[in-house]
Parts: structure tokens; sequence; C-alpha cells
């Protein structure tokens, strides 16, 4: 046997040693938000996202370099836009999605079929459905994104975390308390209000404000007649502003009918265009302060937060 051979041989019995010294990859097991039980087989390296919750979320763990794939909504942190973007929702493209050769795909239930989810899977990409819609949800969507990827420690760092800010924000509902409006689609496209069992009308309860909505279940479309009966003492909009004509404070402002409205006669307008409140993230923990600072800080406090919502 010549030299040249000898050495290939050792060559071939050192690299057969280390992969058996190398541990086993171990398979990924989650019950996702529809309560299906999804098995990856391996370490998960390679994840397509279809929601900005999703998409937050895995970056906020740490994991933003698994993402090969986005939806085209997905727009934070501004490191994602350098990621792919693929349709989603109700032009969801499963082409699209298997050419990234993704081995996991998060989608929302929103506009989500089971053909689709069906398609996926027999092209080998595993669907994994998140679905929050509360704050115990977000920490749900959290947890499983963790466990998904391999990053449990840092989910339940995320989780206790928010849990202790939202201890230190929460306090004691007055016998009369202030009331709060959400409106979450403008007058422009059809006014929609944050109801009962959001994330915005839990955190008002925690910061011992009243949702003037919190009589309807979700997410509602309401009506102009409705927010002016209602007479809310703040409204919160997330309308986005792009420095062209009023503002979306504004324009709230010079809605005919709406002067008498108490928020609307003190100026007490808080736009969060940056999804702090309307996103099931780890950042709604700055949403909730913004918006305490706002109501309880004094009108320096709520001026300074109103710079700072539009400056990020």
């Amino acid at each position: 046997m010549t030299k040249k051979w000898i050495t290939a041989f050792a060559a071939m019995g050192m690299m057969a040693a280390l992969a058996m010294s190398q541990p086993a990859m171990a398979d990924v097991t989650v019950t996702d938000m529809m309560g299906r039980e999804v098995t990856v087989e391996g370490d998960v390296e390679r994840v397509v996202a279809l929601t900005a919750a999703d998409c937050e979320i895995l970056y906020a763990l740490g994991a933003g370099d698994m993402l090969v794939g986005r939806g085209e909504y997905c727009d934070y942190p501004a490191e994602v836009f350098e990621v792919p973007s693929v349709q989603s929702g109700y032009d969801t493209n499963i082409e699209q999605i298997i050419e990234l050769q993704p081995q996991v795909l998060l989608m929302g239930t929103m506009a989500q079929s089971e053909e689709q989810i069906e398609q996926l899977e027999n092209a080998g990409v595993h669907v994994v459905v998140s679905d929050a819609q509360d704050i115990n949800g977000v920490y749900d969507a959290i947890a499983m994104i963790g466990a998904l990827t391999g990053k449990t420690a840092e989910a339940d760092a995320i989780v206790q975390n928010m849990q202790e800010e939202f201890a230190q924000l929460a306090v004691e509902t007055p016998e009369d308390p202030e009331t709060v409006y959400f409106e979450v689609s403008p007058l422009e496209y059809g006014l929609w209000a944050a109801g009962k069992g959001t994330f915005m009308d839990e955190i008002a309860n925690m910061i011992g404000l009243k949702n003037v909505f919190d009589d309807v279940e979700g997410w509602a479309e309401i009506s102009e007649e409705q927010v002016i009966e209602r007479n809310p003492d703040h409204i919160v909009t997330i309308t986005m502003y792009f420095g062209e004509g009023p503002t979306p404070e504004e324009e709230i402002e010079s809605r005919p009918g709406w002067e008498n409205i108490t928020a609307v006669a003190d100026h007490s307008i808080l736009n969060l265009q940056n999804n702090e409140l309307s996103r099931p993230v780890p950042r709604l923990v700055d949403g909730a302060k913004m918006l305490y600072d706002f109501v309880y800080g004094g009108a320096e406090a709520a001026e300074a937060v109103t710079e700072e919502a539009t400056e990020n």
C-alpha cells in the first residue's frame, strides 16, 4: 500500500471518528397555535415567516439569521428588508416559498387554507401556525418560536421581562376611570376599533383605563356616531404618516362633529404608527409605556411621547 493510500485511509478514519463524536441532531417537536403537533427532523436552520409579528419575534430571539424569506409586510427590524420577500395573506404564493427551500414556514391563520398547508407539507416544508390574539397568546407565540429555533432560554427571558415590565405599569383601575378609543383603521378606510379580548384592551385595563369599545369582541367595525356618543378621554391611532398633508392627529381633530369629544378638545390623541401597540410582539411593552406616559405624565411628557412615536 502506497504512502498516498495510507494517508487517505487515515483521513477517512479521522472523519468517521469525528462524525461519530458529533451529537446527533435531535428532532424538534412543537405544538402550534392551531393545536397541530409538528416535528422537524434535525436542527431548524431555514425559516420563512409570512407575518410581521413572527418575523419580529425571530429577530428578538436572536434567530434572524435563520430567516430565508419573509412576507412582504414584515418591516421590523430594519435588517429584515435584506431578506427576500414573498407574497402572503390572500396572495400567498406557494411556489415562491418552496423555491426558498425552507424547513419551516411560519404562517398566521388569516387567509390561509388547509389546501395551502397540504401543498407545502407535500413539498417537504413543515408548516407551523401562530395566532396571538392577546398578551398570553404573545407569550405562547414567543415560546413556540423559541422552541422551534433552539432559543428556549432566550424566549423564557423575553417573556419574563415582558411580565415584569407589565407588572410595573399595572395600576388599580379607579371607580371612574378615564376612557380610551383605539382606532385601528382610520375614517378613510372605514372605522375599526380594538374591542374586548385584544391586547390593546388588556393594556388599557392594565394601566387603569377603560376601553370605550370593551362591549364588542376583538377587532370591530364601528361608526363615527358611536365614537362621538362614547366620548373618549383619549384616542390612540395607528395610522401611518408619510410627511404630506395633515397628520393623523390633525385629521381626527378636523372631522366634523368630533370637536366636542373630550380627547379632541383636549388634544389627547396619540399616534403609535410603528406597531408598538398593534402587533403581538415584545414591543407591546414599549407601547404600553408610551401610552402610560402619555396619559399620566402630564403635558410635557405627553408631548415627548408624541415626538418619540413620530421619530421612531
